[in-house]
């Protein structure tokens, strides 16, 4: 489903669906974009706001459900909600982990991996019997505001080193960390929808949203 030779632009959801309906109208159409049902958005209105955002958005939208248990419930929920592709915890167990990529590979959505707060995603991915399609490295919101806290690029190349997969990159994504995430070898770079009065970076839905999407996929060709 995913070209290992495209670069892939993430706009992530974290508000409320009237924060939906009012941005991604506004977003340019491209199968190189991906939009994100982000975690706090999935808790706010539930899988029904996936599907609200699947009644805007036609292409590839994330379920950014963060399994750490009931991985195959959780999977079902975002199928029927309309979700492309799906994301589980890599301090979740490895029976958590499995259940999740296998149910993914059933029902055909794309199995994605968050290495929030791991320190060797590979040692993660070693323990599975199959690896997931995308392997997300990922610097949470409350460290974005820490000195210091760093997107690990250096995980790329061992993770490579054993499996063919995608990678994405996350956390405090501006135009200058999404060309530094593609010259290190990510596939995708994930962005916050954000306004200019929340501490994180992003790209800012009261600017031209148009505009900025389309500078960060010039940026990542």
């Amino acid at each position: 489903m995913l070209e290992h030779k495209k670069r892939y632009l993430q706009i992530a959801f974290n508000d409320d669906l009237l924060a939906v309906n009012r941005t991604l109208p506004l977003i340019p159409r491209s199968d190189r974009i991906f939009i994100e049902a982000g975690t706090p958005f999935i808790k706010r209105e539930g899988f029904n706001g996936i599907n609200k955002i699947k009644e805007i958005w036609s292409g590839f939208v994330v379920a950014d459900l963060k399994t750490m248990d009931g991985a195959l419930e959780e999977v079902d929920l975002a199928y029927n909600a309309g979700a492309s592709a799906a994301t589980v915890l890599g301090s979740a167990s490895v029976e958590t982990i499995s259940l999740f990529i296998k149910r993914c590979k059933e029902l055909n959505l794309v199995s994605m991996i968050d290495m929030i707060n791991v320190e060797d995603p590979l040692k993660i991915v070693l323990k599975l019997n199959r690896p997931p399609e995308v392997v997300i490295l990922h610097k949470g919101r409350d460290e974005e505001t820490t000195w210091g806290k760093v997107i690990k690029y250096k995980h790329i190349n061992k993770i490579r080193s054993k499996y063919d997969v995608l990678i994405s990159a996350a956390g405090g994504v501006d135009l200058k960390e999404a060309s530094s995430a593609i010259f290190n070898g990510a596939n995708i770079v994930v962005v916050n929808i954000v306004t200019t009065a929340d501490p994180w970076t992003g790209i800012t839905s009261d600017k031209d949203v148009a505009k900025v999407a389309e500078q960060f996929l010039k940026t990542i060709e």
